[in-house]
C-alpha cells in the first residue's frame, strides 16, 4: 500500500471521530505551548539582562572581596579592599592598562528630609567615573569632583524619581538631606535613566566615598573596586595583572586561594547565560511530564479506536490488506494527530509569549522583548512526533495482529 493512500486513510480515519481526536491531542497542545512559553520567557529575561549588564561597558572590570563572588552578603561586610590596594593598582608597572578606577562602598542608611526616611541605594564613590561607565546624564546642577572627593566633601547626587519622592516638582538643587546625623547637600539631580544590572539609576544617590567612610560607616574599606581598562582588547590582560597585583598586596602564597575575586563582563554575562538555560531547562523538563500524560492519554484512545474499528480492520484484511498496512495505518493517524498538536501548541504558546511580552514590557521593564524560540518550535514538532510515534506503535501493533475471521465475527 502506498505511502500516499495510507495517509488519506488515516486522515479520514481521525475525520470521523474529530471531536475524540481534538480531545485526544489537548495535552499534547497544552504541553508545547507551555514549551514555547517557557523557552521565549526564559530568552527574553536573558537578553534582558544581558542588554543591562552590557551597559557597565565590555573594558569594565570590578574587584569584589571574597573567595565566592556569588556571596554578596559577606563581601559587603569583608575588610580586604583598601586604600593601598587602589594605589598599588594605579602603579602603571603593575597594572598598565588600567584607565580609572572607582572605590566604592554601600551605605544602608535612609535619606532623610524634614523628619521623613526615603529608602534609596546609596552608593559611596566616584559619580564622575560612574556617570562615564553608565552613561548617565545630569539633569539638574552637576556631579561632585575629585576635589570634593579628596576633601570628604558633604555633598550628593541623586536619581530621578528618588528626588520626586522628597520634594515633588520643587527644585532639589542647594537643598540638604540627612544620612545618619550629617547633612549632605545635593549638588545634582540624574536625568531619567534606564536601569542598568541591579543599579537603578532613578533611585540611586552617589556620594564621595570619602564622606560616606568618615561620617557615615566609619570605615577604611571598600565593597567593590570598578575599574577600567584602556581598550576592551586589553581586559583579560588588565584582569590578570590585577590578580597578581592583589595577590602580592594580600601576601597570599602560590598554593593559597585569592581572598578576592575579579568578574569582566564577559565572565557576569556567561555566568547570567548558564543560569538562566539551567533553570530553563528544567522548566522544560517539567512541563515535559505533561507531553507523556499526553502520550499515554493517546495510546488509550487509540487503544479504543482500534478495538471499536476491528470489523474495519478485518474487512480491510479480508479484502488484501496485509498486516504492516493496518500497523502503518494507525501508526500514522498517531503521529498525525500528534503532528497536529504539536503546530498547534506552538501558535499558541506563539501567541500568549508574545502577548505576555507586551505587559512585561509595560509593567515589568520598557525594553522587555518578544523572542520566538526556534530550537522550542523544533524541539515542539519533534517531541510531539516522536510522542506520537512511540505512543502509536502499542496500539497499531495490536490492530495489524487481528485475525480477518475474527475480526469480521467481532460484536
Amino acid at each position: 500500500m502506498k505511502l500516499k493512500h495510507i495517509i488519506l486513510t488515516a486522515i479520514r480515519g481521525l475525520k470521523s471521530q474529530l471531536t475524540r481526536s481534538a480531545l485526544t491531542i489537548l495535552g499534547i497542545v497544552i504541553g508545547i505551548a507551555a514549551i514555547i512559553i517557557i523557552m521565549s520567557l526564559g530568552e527574553g529575561a536573558q537578553k534582558l539582562i544581558i542588554d543591562q549588564v552590557s551597559g557597565l561597558g565590555p573594558e569594565t572590570v570590578t574587584l569584589r572581596p571574597g573567595k565566592d563572588d556569588t556571596d554578596i552578603t559577606s563581601a559587603l561586610y569583608a575588610q580586604s579592599l583598601t586604600k593601598n590596594d587602589v594605589e598599588a593598582l594605579k602603579r602603571k608597572q603593575n597594572v598598565p592598562n588600567l584607565a580609572s578606577i572607582s572605590p566604592s562602598l554601600v551605605v544602608s542608611d535612609p535619606i532623610e528630609y524634614r523628619g521623613d526616611a526615603f529608602r534609596a541605594m546609596v552608593i559611596g564613590g566616584n559619580v564622575e567615573f560612574f556617570a562615564e561607565v553608565l552613561n548617565i546624564v545630569v539633569a539638574d546642577g552637576d556631579l561632585y569632583t575629585r576635589e570634593d572627593i579628596e576633601q570628604q566633601a558633604r555633598v550628593i547626587v541623586i536619581g530621578d524619581t528618588l528626588k520626586t519622592d522628597i520634594f515633588g516638582h520643587e527644585r532639589a538643587v542647594g537643598e540638604f538631606v540627612q544620612i545618619k546625623g550629617h547633612q549632605f547637600k545635593i549638588v545634582g539631580v540624574f536625568a531619567d535613566s534606564p536601569t542598568v544590572g541591579a543599579l537603578e539609576i532613578n533611585k540611586i544617590a552617589f556620594l564621595p566615598y570619602t564622606s560616606a567612610q568618615t561620617y557615615i560607616t566609619g570605615t577604611n574599606y571598600y565593597n567593590e573596586l570598578m575599574i577600567r581598562a584602556d581598550s576592551p582588547e586589553n581586559v583579560e590582560k588588565m584582569a590578570y595583572d590585577i590578580t597578581l597585583t592583589m595577590r602580592d598586596q594580600h601576601d597570599i602564597d602560590f598554593d593559597e586561594d585569592d581572598d578576592f575575586n575579579v568578574q569582566t563582563q564577559e565572565d557576569v554575562i556567561a555566568r547570567i547565560e548558564t543560569i538562566i538555560n539551567v533553570f530553563t531547562a528544567f522548566l522544560v523538563a517539567v512541563v515535559a511530564i505533561s507531553l507523556v500524560v499526553g502520550g499515554i492519554g493517546i495510546m488509550n484512545i487509540m487503544l479504543v479506536s482500534v478495538s471499536e474499528r476491528t470489523k474495519e480492520i478485518g474487512l480491510r484484511k479480508a479484502l488484501g490488506a496485509r498486516s504492516k498496512d493496518i500497523l502503518r495505518q494507525f501508526l500514522t493517524e498517531a503521529i498525525i494527530l500528534t503532528g497536529i498538536g504539536g503546530v498547534i501548541g506552538i501558535v499558541v504558546g506563539t501567541a500568549v509569549s508574545a502577548l505576555a511580552a507586551v505587559v512585561l514590557a509595560q509593567t515589568v521593564a520598557e525594553n522587555w522583548t518578544f523572542t520566538f524560540p526556534i530550537l522550542g518550535a523544533v524541539l515542539g514538532v519533534g517531541v510531539s512526533v516522536a510522542v506520537g510515534l512511540i505512543f502509536g506503535i502499542y496500539p497499531a501493533n495490536e490492530a495489524s495482529k487481528k485475525s480477518p475471521i475474527e475480526a469480521l465475527r467481532y460484536e
